[in-house]
């Protein structure tokens, strides 16, 4: 090949690995769902497709190694999105302590597997964690295809995903600091740079901790106050592209931010940045408009994932491939019930809750690459547990059908265990109501504000829900006392005026006319550009919502229906002026 033409090369190796990335993903992914498999086992096929081990095209490592790391930010800034801590407070007494003994139990378990392999005991941690944790994208996934998102054993499982998200957070940050004393080196080292002794190993965690507690504190303080209002100000413009660019901005930008300044994980900074975008009203807005992208960079992620593993290893390897799936399958499925059964909750829930996380996913492999990044795990241990999240994810429908099937037979052959746990279920339900009660209610009231809205101007009833929201932080609430001017004649048109409450006069030339609630005043002025030619008076006690000159022309162009109405009202009472001065 000539120079130009591996200089064209270089400049679409980007290019080639997208496109036949997606185009390949899409195939398998359709595959997957054909056979009634997670499409994620479709994507990560498709990875192996065109990773070096596989014959054919391979795509550039390097750069599908950047596009996952977007991935995961984008993963892990949807987790942070959806994080809720009502709904994990509400399932606490089982997700919180079931999670953190079922990861030590299952590191446990998995660690005393690699020490009779002859691993190190700092390998033995990280296969241990990696296999610990299930996959929260395969697990709603399942969930949403049985109906079991909103059952109490589908809320535990979620929450109990939440600890163990959060507990892998928390490894990503320490992992790093701890590397040394395990057996492996710092991100970057050759290895051969140990430790001066205890003592730095123990500043380098102190400084690492002390470099995330400073960073969950600014975003604990700062974030909740910035984000939201940079959100508000973005939406009040109208544009979509814009709002969903500031969200990727924020996201991704945090995520950089913390690791430049703090020296903190993506995935924390990407998290962080998720929770904190979540208590803004506009959250909803804001995962709607970014969920095409992190879907588009997570299959991306899986791919890239795929590209790593060697499909040898099933043939070379085929029986600690098995070992490592009864782990993953039975033994954090035994591990699981029999924490579920001491809680003294019902043995249905623990079966459940055993299918449910008899998988692992995206946190496994980022812990996996972070293991070898560090020196603390074999790329033999990263391919089995490539091995293992492959075959159980492909397994996990299979999983379900057999815990259902058990559910029946502990039923039919033991039917007082019908019984056992209904004390704990019912203090769950209980809480759960709760929790879903209140964000109902928050539902409720926002639908009633969009309700009372359209009740009070019908003209904003051709508007659809997101422009309604729109409009809703647009308008500027005032309130005006009796006899008080809200305009003056020859003043400058500044903004249109919505009655909420109350009734205003409105006077032209010594002729006056009484507008109440459910009407609006203002609008001539705007639409001209003209100085104000009538005198608004308050006559009671008066609820307004302004919108701005500003915000009243963008509005006004993206919604030509309701401009035409206000049109058609401002020629009417322009008539009315004309036969009989009276301006509204």
């Amino acid at each position: 090949m000539t120079k130009g033409n591996d200089t064209l090369h270089q400049d679409v190796d980007l290019i080639a690995l997208v496109a036949v990335g997606f185009v390949l993903a899409s195939i398998f992914g359709y595959v997957a769902d054909r056979l009634r498999l997670p499409a994620l086992v479709g994507y990560l096929v498709a990875g192996v497709f065109i990773g070096s081990y596989t014959p054919g095209f391979v795509a550039d490592a390097a750069l599908a190694g950047q596009l996952a790391e977007i991935g995961v930010i984008l993963l892990m800034f949807g987790v942070g999105l959806h994080f809720s801590a009502a709904d994990l407070l509400a399932v606490k007494g089982i997700a919180v302590p079931g999670a953190v003994l079922q990861i030590v139990l299952a590191t446990l378990l998995a660690m005393g597997v690699s020490s009779l392999w002859g691993w190190e005991f700092g390998h033995g941690i990280v296969f241990g964690l990696s296999i610990s944790v299930a996959s929260t994208v395969v697990l709603l996934k399942a969930l949403e295809e049985r109906n079991l998102l909103n059952t109490p054993s589908g809320r535990v499982a979620v929450g109990w995903l939440i600890v163990e998200d959060l507990a892998m957070v928390l490894a990503l940050v320490l992992l790093p600091a701890f590397a040394q004393a395990l057996g492996g080196h710092p991100i970057g080292s050759d290895g051969h740079g140990a430790a001066d002794g205890d003592s730095s190993i123990l500043l380098s965690i102190a400084i690492t901790l002390a470099k995330v507690g400073a960073f969950v504190a600014i975003a604990a303080i700062v974030g909740p106050r910035v984000v939201p209002w940079i959100l508000t100000k973005v939406a009040r413009t109208g544009s979509r592209e814009l709002f969903t660019l500031s969200v990727l901005g924020i996201a991704l930008g945090i995520a950089f931010g913390s690791a430049a300044a703090f020296g903190v994980s993506f995935a924390l900074g990407a998290f962080f940045a998720g929770v904190i975008m979540s208590e803004s009203n506009l959250s909803h807005r804001a995962a709607a408009n970014s969920l095409p992208l992190q879907d588009a960079f997570s299959v991306l992620f899986f791919v890239s994932i795929g590209m790593l593993f060697d499909p040898s290893i099933l043939i070379r390897q085929p029986i600690d491939v098995l070992v490592v799936l009864a782990i993953i399958i039975v033994g954090k499925g035994v591990i699981s019930f029999a924490i579920v059964a001491a809680l003294r909750f019902p043995l249905g829930m623990g079966l459940g809750i055993a299918a449910s996380l008899a998988q692992i996913g995206e946190f496994s492999f980022i812990l996996a690459g972070l293991g070898v990044s560090l020196g603390l795990m074999t790329q033999e241990a990263q391919d089995l547990i490539l091995a293992g999240a492959l075959l159980s994810i492909t397994l996990n429908p299979l999983t379900f059908a057999v815990s259902g099937m058990l559910q029946k037979w502990v039923r039919a052959r033991y039917p007082g265990s019908v019984d056992f746990g209904l004390r704990a279920l019912s203090g769950l339900v209980r809480d759960l109501d709760r929790t879903r009660a209140n964000a109902e209610e928050r539902k409720r009231r926002q639908e009633q504000e969009i309700t009372k809205l359209i009740g009070s101007f019908p003209l904003f009833s051709v508007i659809d829900e997101d422009g309604l929201e729109e409009l809703l932080l647009l308008f500027r609430p005032r309130s005006a006392q009796p006899g008080e001017r809200v305009i003056r004649a020859g003043d400058r048109g500044d903004a249109m005026y919505f009655i909420s409450s109350g009734a205003v006069e409105v006077a032209v030339n010594g002729v006056a006319i009484k507008l109440d609630a459910g009407s609006f005043f203002g609008e001539m002025a705007l639409l001209s550009g003209e100085r104000r030619t009538a005198d608004v008076t308050a006559v009671d006690f008066c609820e307004l919502l302004a919108l701005d000159r500003r915000d009243f022309n963008q509005f006004m162009a993206r919604h030509p229906e309701v401009r035409a109405s206000v049109n058609e009202m401002a020629d009417k009472r322009r008539a009315m002026n004309l036969s009989k001065p009276v301006e509204g």
